[in-house]
């Protein structure tokens, strides 16, 4: 019998350039700067408290929306940080991962011919998600110059109709490093102002902010979080990525529907780490401390970046860094993105891969979430190019 023919949902969606790069790197033996992950362990303490909590029976299913300790710590430490109290029996949810969570949000909220505004360079993961949810997505691109990446706010107000359903954001910001400021937030809150426009909020890198500056939570501004999801991952904030474990904050009206889907796409989370993180989580230091951990990491890089042909962009928050190579070649983005990963033994990320039509604009993107001895090795050979 012939197979079966079936076109997904996603027709025209391949394998992630992530995966093609890394394994680019893999097979030529070069240091591997692109997939955004690092090469270093968590704390010994966290794996002892999943371990506490395995070995005391914790191994069967956890209440849907996450254990309750879990929860209100959750909710405990973004008070603390950013002045909202969420209640955490109705307004936080734990999710497998923030991609899950993004996902989800937007599946829950997103109709047939519903618009969602996306900014890119945008993570991979938004677009497809709309497009899940039978939505429109209506892309709107960054400026970027000298001086970096910044929203055109003007566009994203242009770019809003009646059909208009959510506006995904993104600070700090995958993959370019950049950061939503106090005026930014004012922007937005103007332009959804008496609308029922929803705010998409990915906030994974929340606690990479450099050179003393303020992460803007869209959870600081009641008038934007009184309708958005907010997303957040301890992979990231914990080096922990293959864990998989997020969560969200959202009003309870939100969370309700948010939580209709996540029933029936993942129902739960994995029991023993959430036990682990609400443990670890009753010292604040471990993401306090975040910022100062990575900046050293992002100035050992940044420096050896200066003494070679590449132009540094700004790096704000995030573990990444951008850099513009027409000083050294004129070919596309991701073309010298694999010649640097065959050649030079260094594999980085075209940015162009993060624009739903490869927009170029001659710009890599390097992820220094490294031992430093990785970072000093991958400078090395980049400084042959």
């Amino acid at each position: 019998m012939p197979t079966p023919v079936l076109q997904s949902r996603l027709p025209a969606v391949g394998t992630t350039v992530f995966t093609l790069m890394s394994a680019l790197a893999a097979e030529h033996g070069a240091v591997n700067l692109g997939q955004g992950f690092p090469d270093f362990g968590c704390d010994p303490r966290l794996l002892g408290l999943v371990d506490d909590a395995m070995r005391a029976g914790l191994n069967q299913y956890p209440p849907m929306s996450g254990v309750p300790l879990l929860r209100e710590t959750i909710a405990a430490k973004i008070q603390a940080l950013y002045g909202r109290a969420y209640d955490a029996a109705t307004e936080i949810t734990v999710t497998a991962g923030a991609t899950q969570a993004l996902t989800t949000a937007i599946l829950c909220a997103v109709h047939p011919g519903d618009e969602v505004i996306i900014i890119e360079p945008a993570y991979d993961s938004y677009l497809p998600a709309v497009q899940l949810a039978g939505g429109v997505p209506v892309t709107v691109s960054m400026r970027v110059d000298s001086s970096g990446y910044s929203v055109p706010w003007d566009e994203i107000a242009a770019a809003v109709s009646p059909r208009t359903r959510m506006i995904v954001i993104n600070s700090p910001h995958n993959p370019t490093g950049s950061m939503l400021r106090r005026a930014d937030l004012d922007a937005l809150a103007a332009i959804v102002e008496g609308t029922d426009i929803l705010i998409l909020s990915d906030e994974v890198y929340e606690h990479m902010v450099y050179d003393g500056q303020r992460h803007e939570s869209v959870s600081r501004d009641p008038r934007l979080a009184e309708r958005a999801f907010v997303v957040s991952s301890f992979g990231k904030t914990y080096h922990v990525t293959g864990w998989k474990v997020g969560y969200v904050a959202a009003p309870g009206s939100l969370t309700a529907e948010f939580r209709k889907v996540h029933q029936y796409n993942v129902f739960t989370v994995n029991t023993p780490m959430q036990h682990g993180l609400a443990g670890y989580m009753r010292d604040p230091q471990p993401y306090l401390e975040l910022p100062a951990f990575y900046q050293k990491k992002r100035d050992l890089f940044r420096d050896g970046l200066a003494r070679t042909r590449f132009t540094l962009l700004p790096a704000d928050g995030t573990y990444f860094q951008c850099v513009k190579y027409d000083a050294v070649s004129n070919l596309s983005e991701s073309e010298f993105a694999q010649w640097l990963t065959r050649e030079i033994k260094v594999a980085a990320i075209p940015v162009s891969a993060f624009y739903s039509q490869g927009k170029e604009s001659g710009i890599v993107r390097f992820c220094f979430a490294k031992q430093d001895e990785t970072l000093r090795v991958a400078l090395e050979r980049l400084a042959k190019v």
